[in-house]
C-alpha cells in the first residue's frame, strides 16, 4: 500500500488532530462520533488534519466498538427508508486524491445474509462523482476496495468478474469490480455508504479507511486467476483437475480404437426409433427422403426422412474450439501458459484488430491480438497427436448416451458427417450492402434487403452454405442469420426499425423504399404531415439525414399504421430473399428461420409466411415466457427454441449465463422443467441447448462471454449430475 503525501488528507471518518506525516492517513470508523483528539506523532513531524463531518441519515451508531479478526470496528445499523446512508465530508474545503488510486474501508457484514452496499465518492462538481454497487457476503471481516475510476469486468476483457471476496495474504479483499460515473479527484466532497431500501435494520461495520496510489490493487484482484488447464484457481468444486494425471482421467474408456474413429462410425441402434432418431411406436407420415414438417391431430411434427416423428434434441457449439481466449496484454492473468512454440504453437492464434462495431463489444478491452485454446490443448493432454478424431468418438457417444439426437448450429463439421445426428447449417449473409439501426444493435445494425446488394451476398452465403450438404438427408435445415435487431428497446422498441430507416441518409435503399410506400398512400405531403401530425412540406425533407422520425401516439394513429405496414415491408424483402436464394440452390430441406432474440409481429408473420419453422433464441425458465407462444399459435406454423440453457456460478467461470440458478443441481432441474414444457407445446418441434462446452474464465474471443453453461468443462469432464438430469429429462420425453 503506497504512502501518501502529507497534505493529502485520504481518511474518510477521521479524528481532526495530529499525525506523523510520513504514515499513511487512514482513520478508524469505530471512533466516528467522538470528540476530535491527538492521534500519537512523532514530535518533530505532524501536521494538523481538518476537521470531519459525519451525517448520519436512518443509520444508528449500535454499541461499543469491537475487534474482529485484528479489526477495530464499530457496528451500524441502517434503518428502513428508502436509502439510508452515512455521509462523511471535510468541514471546510475537499480532499486531493489526485495521486490515489483506491479507497479501502475495513468492515464487516453482521447480518447472516448479503448485503448489498452502495458506496458513492462526490466530486465537486454535483454531477460528478463515482457509484459502486458491492454484494457484501455474510461471514468475517474484509477489506472493501473501491477504484478511484470507472471500470468493470469488461475493461478486463469479460463479461463477469471473479468472485468477491479473495484471499491474499491471509487478508479477505472485496473488490468493487464495478465502479461507474467519473470525478476529479483533485475535488472530492463526500463519501457515501449506504444499504438500498431495507425492508428491516441491516447491521454492517466499518473500521479503518485509507487509500493506496496505482491500479495494483484492481490488478491484483485478476492476477493468477487460470490455471494451466484454463480453470479458475481461487475456487474448488467437484471434478476439478489439478494435474495432467487427472485431466486423463476417466478417458480410457473412450479410447479404444479412437485414432481409427472416421467420418462413417456406426450409429447406435435404439430399440422403437428410426436411424435418424424418429419414433417408429408412433403412428407413422408419409416418408419424403427429408426431414419435413407435419400437422396431426391439432400438434406440429418434425418427420425424419423416413416419415417418423421427431422432436430436436440439440445442442449448440459442439466444437473443440470453444476454449478461446486472448491473452496479450493480461498476460498476468494466466499461470503456467505453455510456451508459443512446438507442441503447443497450434493452440494460439492471434486476431490483428477488433471485431467490426456491435454493441455486444461495448467497452470491452483486450478484444484483440494473441490468444490460447485452453479446451484444445487440453483435449491434446489427454489424448495425444490423434486427440480431434478421439475428441469426436467420445462427443458422439456422450451425446447420444445424454438423450440428444441434433447437433445444433455451429458444430464440427466432420461431426455431422459422421451422420449419427441430425444437424443444421447456418447461412451467415455478410458483405459489402446497406443497414439500418433499430436502436437495439447488439451484434450490429440490421442489413438492408432493399439494396440489390444484399441479394447477391445472400445468394453467396447459400451457396456456401448448401455446398456438399443439399443431398445429405441428415441435414435438418439452414437458419439464417441469427439474433438480427428486428426491434429497438424499451416500450416504443417495435417502432424502431421505421424510424431508424428514416434517419438514414438518402441514399439508404431501404429509406427510399419507405417514402415510396409513403408517397404511394398518400400522394402529397400536406396529406402525410396531417396523419403524423408533422410538418412536411415537400417530400424531398424526408431525405434528410437524421430526419425526425416521430413516435406513434394516440393521437395519431396513422403513424403506427404506417410503421407496421413498413416493418411487415421489411421483414418479407428479407425473408423472401433469403427463402428464393434456398430454394435456387436447395429445394429438399428445410428453412428454420432467423434464430429470433428480439422481434415485432410483423417479422414473425412475415417469417410464418416464408420459412418452415420459426425459431426463437428463448431465454426463460420455460419457453412461453421467452415468446409469445399464443401469437404463433395462431400463424400456423411450427416453432423451434433455438438457444436457451442455466447457468451458475460454481464451477469455474464466473458468468452465469442468460438465465441464472444458484447450483449446478438447480441447473438439471430447470432443464428438466423447460424440456417437459417445451414437449407439451403442440407447436414446438424442438429445443437446443446453449452449449456443449463451457465458456472460457476469462472470457470468448466474440464478446467476452464467461459464463458456466456447458454440458462440459473446459477440462472436457463432463458435470455429471448435471448431465444425469439432462439425460433422464430428454429420455422422459420419448425421444
Amino acid at each position: 500500500m503506497n504512502r501518501i503525501a502529507p497534505l493529502a488528507l485520504s481518511c474518510l471518518l477521521a479524528l481532526a488532530g495530529c499525525h506523523k506525516a510520513s504514515d499513511t492517513d487512514q482513520a478508524d470508523l469505530s471512533r466516528v462520533n467522538a470528540a476530535p483528539a491527538a492521534l500519537p506523532v512523532a514530535a518533530s513531524q505532524h501536521t494538523t488534519v481538518p476537521s470531519i463531518d459525519t451525517h448520519l441519515d436512518q443509520v444508528e451508531r449500535d454499541g461499543a466498538p469491537v475487534t474482529v479478526g485484528g479489526m477495530s470496528l464499530q457496528r451500524y445499523a441502517f434503518q428502513p427508508s428508502p436509502q439510508p446512508q452515512l455521509v462523511v465530508s471535510l468541514s471546510q474545503g475537499e480532499w486531493d486524491w489526485s495521486k490515489e488510486g483506491s479507497l479501502h474501508v475495513d468492515m464487516q457484514n453482521a447480518m447472516p445474509w448479503a448485503v448489498t452496499l452502495t458506496v458513492d465518492i462526490d466530486g465537486a462538481d454535483k454531477d460528478q462523482h463515482l457509484h459502486a454497487v458491492v454484494p457484501v457476503p455474510a461471514g468475517p471481516p474484509q477489506t472493501l476496495v473501491v477504484p478511484l475510476q470507472a471500470t468493470s469486468p469488461r475493461a478486463m476483457g469479460m463479461q463477469a468478474g471473479p468472485p468477491m471476496p479473495y484471499t491474499v495474504g491471509g487478508k479477505r479483499v472485496l473488490l468493487a469490480t464495478t465502479v461507474e460515473g467519473s470525478i476529479d479527484l483533485a475535488h472530492v466532497k463526500a463519501v457515501r455508504l449506504g444499504v438500498p431500501a431495507p425492508t428491516a435494520a441491516q447491521s454492517l461495520l466499518f473500521g479503518k479507511l485509507d487509500t493506496s496510489r496505482g491500479d495494483h490493487d484492481l490488478r491484483d484482484a485478476y492476477t493468477g486467476i487460470v490455471d494451466a488447464w484454463g480453470q479458475y484457481t481461487r475456487g474448488q468444486w467437484p471434478g476439478k483437475v489439478d494435474s495432467d494425471d487427472a485431466l486423463r482421467g476417466g478417458r480410457h474408456k473412450f479410447k479404444a480404437g479412437a485414432a481409427q474413429a472416421t467420418a462413417t462410425a456406426v450409429p447406435v441402434d435404439r430399440k422403437g426409433f428410426d436411424r435418424y432418431g424418429g419414433r417408429t411406436d408412433v403412428p407413422a407420415f408419409k416418408p419424403s427422403g427429408w426431414f419435413h414438417t407435419e400437422r396431426r391431430d391439432g400438434r406440429w411434427q418434425l418427420v425424419t426422412p423416413e416419415g417418423h416423428a421427431f422432436f430436436s434434441l440439440g445442442v449448440n457449439v459442439v466444437d473443440d474450439d470453444g476454449g478461446r481466449t486472448y491473452i496479450e496484454g493480461r498476460e498476468y492473468m494466466f499461470k503456467d501458459l505453455p510456451p508459443n512454440s512446438g507442441r503447443w504453437a497450434p493452440f494460439y492464434g492471434s486476431d490483428a484488430k477488433p471485431a467490426g462495431e456491435q454493441s455486444a463489444s461495448h467497452g470491452l478491452a483486450f478484444h484483440h491480438g494473441r490468444w490460447f485454446d485452453y479446451y484444445s490443448a487440453n483435449l491434446f493432454l489427454a489424448d495425444g497427436r490423434h486427440w480431434r478424431q478421439a475428441w469426436r468418438s467420445r462427443t458422439a457417444d456422450r451425446l447420444q448416451d445424454w438423450g440428444f439426437n441434433t447437433l445444433g448450429n455451429w458444430s464440427d463439421d466432420a461431426l455431422t458427417q459422421m451422420h449419427r445426428f441430425a444437424y443444421t447449417r447456418s447461412i451467415n449473409i455478410a458483405g459489402v450492402f446497406g443497414n439500418v439501426s433499430s436502436g437495439f444493435d447488439y451484434w450490429g445494425r440490421m442489413p438492408d434487403p432493399f439494396d440489390p446488394r444484399f441479394a447477391q451476398a445472400a445468394e453467396a452465403a447459400v451457396v456456401q452454405a448448401t455446398k456438399d450438404v443439399r443431398d445429405d438427408p441428415w441435414l435438418l435445415g439452414y437458419f439464417a442469420d441469427n439474433e438480427l435487431a428486428w426491434a429497438g428497446q424499451g416500450p416504443q422498441g417495435r417502432w424502431g426499425l421505421a424510424q431508424g430507416t428514416l434517419r438514414g441518409e438518402a441514399r439508404s435503399a431501404a429509406k427510399q423504399a419507405f417514402i415510396a410506400q409513403l408517397k404511394s398512400k398518400y400522394g402529397t405531403p400536406a396529406k402525410l404531415a396531417a396523419a403524423w401530425g408533422i410538418r412536411l412540406d415537400a417530400w424531398d425533407a424526408l431525405d434528410a439525414t437524421n430526419f425526425a422520425a416521430p413516435t406513434p401516439d394516440d393521437a395519431h394513429p396513422a403513424i403506427a399504421d404506417d410503421y407496421s405496414a413498413w416493418l411487415r415491408s421489411y421483414a418479407d424483402q428479407y425473408f423472401r430473399t433469403v427463402v428464393q436464394a434456398i430454394r435456387k440452390h436447395d429445394a429438399h430441406h428445410l428453412f428454420l428461420g432467423g434464430r429470433f432474440a428480439v422481434s415485432t409481429p410483423e417479422a414473425l408473420a412475415s417469417c410464418a409466411q416464408y420459412c418452415d419453422v420459426v425459431s426463437f433464441n428463448a431465454y426463460a425458465d420455460v419457453p412461453e415466457h421467452g415468446f409469445d407462444v399464443a401469437a404463433l399459435a395462431k400463424l400456423d406454423k411450427p416453432s423451434m427454441i433455438t438457444e436457451f440453457h442455466f447457468g451458475s456460478d460454481d464451477r469455474g467461470p464466473f458468468g452465469k449465463g442468460q438465465v441464472p440458478v444458484w447450483t449446478e443441481q438447480q441447473r438439471g432441474e430447470a432443464y428438466a422443467r423447460y424440456i417437459a414444457a417445451a414437449v407439451s407445446n403442440p407447436n414446438i418441434v424442438g429445443a437446443h441447448w446453449f452449449q456443449y462446452v463451457d465458456q472460457p474464465v476469462t472470457g470468448r474471443l466474440l464478446d467476452g462471454e464467461n459464463a458456466h453453461i456447458g454440458l462440459v468443462a473446459i477440462t472436457d469432464r463432463p458435470f455429471t449430475n448435471f448431465v444425469e438430469a439432462v439425460r433422464a429429462a430428454n429420455r422422459k420425453t420419448g425421444y
